[in-house]
C-alpha cells in the first residue's frame, strides 16, 4: 500500500464528522451529497439553494486547495478510459437515487444515528465496491 496515509486520512475524517455536525446543527439537514445537490436544481427556494451552492462550492475548493498544497502523484490506470467514468458516474447516480441517498447521507450521517436503513445502504455500497474492483480488475487483465 504505497497511498497508506493514517494521519491525513484521520485529520480528514474528524473534518468530515465536524463539518456535517455543523451542518445537522445550524441548519437541521444530512451532509448528503446527492441530496445537497439535487436541492440546487429542484428547490425553487434560492436561501435554499445558497447554501446548497456554498457546501459544494467549498468541497470542489477544498479538493483544488488540498491538491495545492499537498500534491501528490497518482498514476492513471491504462484501462480506465473516461466513457468508462461516465458510465461509471451515471452507475452511480442511478445507484444513489434507488438507494435514497449516497455514501456520504448514510455512511456518514445515517450510520452516526443508527440507522438501521443507512447501516443496510452502507453495507452494500461497500460489497458492490469490492465486489466491482475485483471484477474490474479481472476483466481488465490487472492485478486485485
Amino acid at each position: 500500500m504505497e497511498n497508506f496515509t493514517p494521519y491525513t486520512s484521520l485529520a480528514g475524517g474528524i473534518l468530515i464528522g465536524i463539518s456535517a455536525s455543523i451542518l445537522m446543527y445550524l441548519n437541521g439537514r444530512i451532509a448528503g451529497i446527492s441530496g445537497i445537490v439535487s436541492g440546487i436544481f429542484n428547490n425553487p427556494a434560492v436561501s435554499e439553494k445558497a447554501w446548497r451552492i456554498a457546501f459544494v462550492a467549498g468541497l470542489v475548493g477544498g479538493a483544488f486547495a488540498y491538491a495545492y498544497f499537498f500534491p501528490i502523484s497518482i498514476a492513471p490506470r491504462e484501462h480506465i478510459t473516461t466513457a468508462l467514468l461516465v458510465v461509471g458516474g451515471l452507475i452511480v447516480g442511478v445507484g444513489t437515487a434507488m438507494g435514497g441517498g449516497c455514501t456520504s447521507g448514510h455512511g456518514i450521517c445515517g450510520m452516526s444515528r443508527f440507522s438501521l436503513r443507512s447501516i443496510t445502504a452502507t453495507m452494500a455500497f461497500l460489497t458492490s465496491g469490492i465486489v466491482t474492483v475485483y471484477v474490474v480488475n479481472l476483466l481488465a487483465g490487472a492485478s486485485a
